[in-house]
């Protein structure tokens, strides 16, 4: 049987596992991704319903390991404000990159509203170019066994003749980048603390009658959040935005299939209008959110970036932000430790990976809990309590500052690669 060895392989060649594996394409390690799927690196016509919210510190990522220029080559929407407000009450703040002081940023937009597919194939292409990257795809684990020095991993995939082909590996260092549901997380025994939001996600692609003059949007509801996150029509036009509306299961149910009409006009409604009629130009998808945090984010021979090690409420858009700054960290961790002659793998070398970003994800799990819970329901105390901070921090600068420079993802405790990108 033919055995390879690599000093790291990836399971999950998603965005997040990708960006690892392109994080570390210029040392003299060898990496091996391992993926379910070939991705399409053409985008299709219609926009993909899955989109991020990348703040600066993930295009600050991308750009450093080379998959912007990929990404701005195919369809993207740089955002340049964001627009908040409580439903029927005078509560709102509003945040602008180019009327903001952002300090050593100097950026001029918020971030970028991306196609998911179109983020994992432009990072993809990068990794194909690298010496050091080998993809196995279409590609499934079957086993891993964690030894003293190195791991076994044992993979069955197709070949281009749709041949059922094995082959196994030898690592240092496993990294689960493999999603929600990791399977590496489940076959390490790492234990999982979990809770459901009691809501699930309603995701669709909208045209509206009026431009979105590149700005996000987000109505508190009394059901759950609603965003509308801007897209490039790639037309020169300005009406297409994502949303992402968090609902009981049942309500989110019932507008899933509901007729366009009646979907239309509650949806505008919720909107307040805003941006004038809004009429849904694709599937509505639904997906289930659980907020989840591993115990451990790495083991013996094993580290967990992404949604394998977390997920929180998408109040925000900041899921995959978090897992981008997963995968810098554990390049940043891995390329120091192999610079000193230590073992990569070792769970003592690894140490430091995990405080830094538990530590954040932690933090950032508490402040969307905070957020859900102040910012649901209409009971008129807690209503009022919300209108009036969302005023004073539109009013106070240093702080709105602040909350601009969260949002962006500009937070002190950045690794290297996402750290502002200083022109000379």
């Amino acid at each position: 049987m033919n055995i390879q060895s690599f000093d790291v392989t990836i399971i999950g060649g998603g965005m997040v596992g990708l960006a690892l594996a392109c994080a570390l394409k210029d040392s003299d390690l060898t990496v091996a991704v391992i993926e379910g799927k070939t991705p399409n690196l053409i985008p299709p016509k219609e926009h993909e319903i899955r989109v991020s919210a990348l703040s600066q510190a993930s295009k600050n990522l991308l750009t450093r390991i080379g998959a912007w220029p990929h990404i701005e080559a195919s369809r993207h929407q740089p955002y340049q404000s964001m627009l908040v407000w409580d439903k029927d009450s005078f509560g709102k703040i509003e945040f602008d990159a180019r009327r903001v002081n952002t300090a050593a940023s100097g950026e001029p937009s918020l971030g970028a509203i991306v196609e998911n597919t179109i983020v994992q194939a432009a990072l993809w292409q990068v990794a194909e170019q690298a010496n050091n990257i080998t993809l196995f795809h279409p590609f499934h684990c079957q086993s891993v066994a964690m030894g003293e020095r190195e791991s076994w991993i044992n993979l069955i995939g197709a070949s281009d003749d749709n041949r059922t082909v094995t082959q196994s590996l030898t690592t240092k260092l496993v990294v689960g980048a493999d999603g929600a549901n990791s399977w590496l997380r489940n076959q390490a025994d790492i234990p999982l603390t979990s809770w459901d939001y009691g809501h699930h996600a309603l995701v669709a692609t909208i045209e509206t009658d009026l431009n979105h003059g590149n700005t996000a949007r987000q109505v508190f509801l009394p059901e759950g959040p609603l965003a509308f996150l801007p897209l490039d029509n790639g037309d020169g036009e300005a009406n297409l935005c994502s949303i992402v509306w968090s609902l009981t299961p049942e309500l989110a149910q019932e507008l899933s299939q509901c007729d366009q009409t009646q979907f239309n006009r509650r949806l505008t409604s919720a909107f307040d209008n805003r941006l004038g009629y809004c009429q849904v130009k694709s599937p509505r998808g639904v997906f289930p959110l659980k907020m989840r945090y591993a115990r451990h984010f790495a083991k013996e021979r094993i580290a967990l970036v992404g949604d394998a090690a977390h997920t929180i409420h998408p109040l925000a858009g900041l899921g995959v932000n978090l897992g981008f700054l997963d995968a810098g960290a554990l390049a940043q961790s891995i390329l120091a430790n192999h610079a000193q002659g230590r073992d990569i793998g070792e769970l003592a070398n690894l140490r430091s990976y995990e405080r830094w970003r538990k530590s954040e994800a932690m933090q950032m799990i508490a402040a969307m809990e905070g957020f859900k819970q102040l910012f649901s329901g209409d009971n008129p105390v807690k209503k009022l309590v919300r209108d009036v901070g969302l005023v004073a921090v539109d009013k106070v600068k240093p702080v709105k500052e602040a909350f601009v420079r969260h949002a962006m993802g500009l937070t002190d405790d950045l690794p290297d690669l996402a750290k502002p990108i200083i022109e000379p």
